[in-house]
């Protein structure tokens, strides 16, 4: 006996995208910064939301974890208008860092921006690697 599954199609969009969006990365080496960014993921965690909410964005979760003495931190901010990812190698003096927002009922391209800056700022890398990317 067969199985069939239907299938239902989705509509192509013909109008305009309203869900537009600006992903910004950054592989940041040469970090020369506060030791608990790069080791303390408590420490981490409410420096970021507190960068996000001087941003202009809504932290609605976060989850941070730290890889014990001396290892890196691995962690997310859930953003009503998409997220914020960093990870931490303090040995290596490197960081990744991803912001990402949607533009659905504003224009968040402002804070998006706003958010890495400040973060890009307190890790000071000397050899900063960043990416913008205009998504949908």
């Amino acid at each position: 006996m067969k199985n069939y599954q239907t299938v239902v199609p989705i509509a192509t969009p013909t109008a305009q995208r309203h869900a537009t969006g600006l992903h910004l990365i950054g592989d940041l080496y040469g970090c020369l910064c506060d030791s608990r960014l790069m080791l303390d993921a408590q420490y981490l965690e409410n420096f970021c939301k507190e960068r996000v909410a001087a941003a202009g964005l809504t932290t609605v979760g976060a989850l941070f974890h730290g890889f014990g003495e001396g290892g890196g931190v691995t962690g997310a901010v859930v953003l009503a208008e998409s997220h914020l990812a960093i990870h931490t190698w303090p040995e290596s003096g490197y960081v990744t860092l991803d912001v990402y927002v949607c533009n659905y009922t504003e224009n968040n391209r402002p804070k998006a921006q706003k958010l890495f800056d400040d973060l890009l700022a307190a890790f000071n890398p000397n050899d900063p690697h960043l990416h913008s990317v205009d998504r949908a």
